[in-house]
């Protein structure tokens, strides 16, 4: 696994299941609990090096390296939960390492490799560049008029 940066910046990590079972509590919450109110989801922070590691003791054979000349990432995202745990109920169920070992379950059973996952059926500047190529986006990169169907 080759990361793109030096790994240092902080994520928030949480499972679709966990933000649907949020999204549960607050529909059933009390209106005055949740009412013009903003929550933060999360599971867990983590930084990015430590998430690559996960995966590292995750996938068989996976090696965790530095890309040459990796420098630190801007963004930096630490969130704190604890709104949504007090006013909600919600703690999250999931952590990295259960999302990782499904993720690595539902890849090897699908067969995805990393050129589909890294091309433009997953990756949104890879289809642009794509769709560009092609001639389909103009340069402001909306569809082109006039185009046959």
């Amino acid at each position: 696994m080759l990361l793109k940066s030096d790994g240092s910046p902080w994520r928030p990590v949480v499972h679709v299941q966990d933000i649907a079972a949020a999204f549960l509590a607050a529909l059933t919450a009390p209106r005055e609990a949740v009412h013009d109110q903003a929550f933060n989801i999360t599971g867990e922070n983590y930084q990015i090096r430590d998430l690559a590691l996960i995966v590292a003791e995750t996938v068989p054979d996976c090696a965790v390296q530095l890309a040459e000349g990796a420098s630190p990432d801007l963004r930096d995202y630490r969130v704190d939960g604890a709104k949504a745990a007090e006013r909600l109920g919600f703690t999250a169920s999931w952590t990295a390492r259960l999302g990782a070992a499904e993720l690595y379950q539902a890849f090897r059973w699908t067969g995805l490799t990393l050129d589909e996952l890294e091309g433009p059926r997953f990756q949104r500047v890879a289809q642009l560049r794509q769709l560009t190529d092609r001639g389909l986006l103009d340069d402001s990169l909306r569809v082109r008029t006039g185009l046959p169907a």
